[in-house]
């Protein structure tokens, strides 16, 4: 495994090494002392502002996973979820893709549950996350008041965010709609993907279905209309107070960034969310270059001041959590490495047999 991550790291930074090489080229006149004035001249009250909203968005996370929990631990509260919440999202920081599990393994090592129950909880709030961000993007994108000034400088630009607005809105009503083709028949779907596989890959078959028997089991924390909404709810406004933590790091900065709306700034979300499939741990790389990129060409804010803010949105919404991540990891005297490493193989060793998972 630890080859395998290597490799996979290895490839990352040699695209990123590529990234950098061609925004060298593009900006062979960079100006440095413009980088530095930008930066000096930050508002950190309006950046001390963000950071306190990225902190309230995880206790949020911790609310709606304990509303995913009630209907086997009720008695959970949201404040016991907010430590693992916070150390999770410090392994993402620092190991990356690795990190990822750890957040679902420590909640189920508190609360005194298996793994693969909070495993298939995680999964379902990725499609809540992807739902909530998709709603207020189509929602910036269509609404007649929000991007007005950009339409009519750049009508062709404008034309294209709607087809992508159109796009996000048909993605999201496609897994909406396997979702809940898996709630009422996840079972037989696992069953037949395994069989169907058994004869050409048969550790490809058994991963897809236990992937499949997963996600059928965190759609059953679901329990009814009102959790639906509660859930849809706390992510909407979760997603909203990002949203604004984006926009008072832009407007911290003054001049041309304080005219950037919240619909804007969600566009520069969705290019840091794409750019984050290409990070490296502790570093990042891909999500700010996509900042930086769509400040650049979309919103032609300066080179310069580009860089200064797509370097701080990273850390703000991204890297803030380490900290009090790291301190809450300190005084639970746990190793985020050896962690990561005891998730990975618990995930490996899950099995979750058919009559389980109907």
């Amino acid at each position: 495994m630890n080859k395998q991550r290597s490799t996979i790291y290895g490839l990352l930074l040699a695209v990123l090494l590529a990234l950098v090489y061609l925004q060298f080229r593009e900006w062979r006149t960079f100006d440095w002392s413009k980088f530095l004035e930008h930066t000096r001249d930050v508002s950190w009250h309006n950046v001390g502002y963000a950071i306190l909203l990225i902190y309230l968005a995880y206790v949020l996370r911790a609310l709606r996973w304990k509303i995913f929990l009630r209907p086997v631990r009720k008695d959970v509260s949201t404040v016991a979820l907010i430590s693992p919440t916070m150390v999770g999202f410090t392994g993402l920081v620092a190991l990356g893709r690795p990190g990822e599990l750890i957040r679902p393994f420590l909640i189920a090592r508190r609360i005194n549950l298996s793994f693969s129950s909070q495993l298939a909880v995680w999964t379902v709030e990725r499609i809540f996350d992807l739902g909530a961000f998709t709603v207020l993007m189509v929602g910036g994108i269509f609404l007649p008041t929000q991007l007005r000034t950009f339409a009519m400088a750049r009508p062709d630009d404008y034309h294209l965010l709607h087809v992508t607005g159109y796009l996000l809105s048909s993605l999201v009503f496609l897994l909406f709609s396997i979702a809940m083709l898996i709630a009422y028949q996840g079972p037989r779907i696992a069953d037949w993907t395994e069989k169907r596989l058994s004869h050409r890959a048969q550790h490809l078959g058994h991963r897809i279905a236990q992937r499949l028997r997963e996600f059928a089991r965190g759609l059953d924390t679901i329990h009814g209309p009102w959790s639906f909404l509660q859930l849809a709810a706390i992510s909407l406004v979760l997603w909203w107070m990002i949203a604004v933590s984006y926009e008072q790091v832009t407007r911290a900065y003054g001049g041309p960034m304080q005219a950037m709306s919240t619909s804007q700034v969600l566009l520069l979300m969705g290019s840091s969310m794409v750019g984050s499939m290409v990070q490296l741990p502790g570093v990042g790389g891909g999500s700010q270059l996509a900042t930086i990129e769509a400040l650049d060409k979309v919103f032609l804010v300066p080179r310069e001041l580009a860089v200064s803010c797509g370097i701080l949105l990273w850390l703000v919404s991204f890297v803030a959590v380490t900290p009090v991540g790291l301190l809450l990891a300190h005084r639970e005297r746990l190793s985020l490495r050896k962690v990561a490493d005891e998730s990975e193989k618990e995930e490996a060793s899950i099995v979750i047999p058919t009559s389980e998972a109907s």
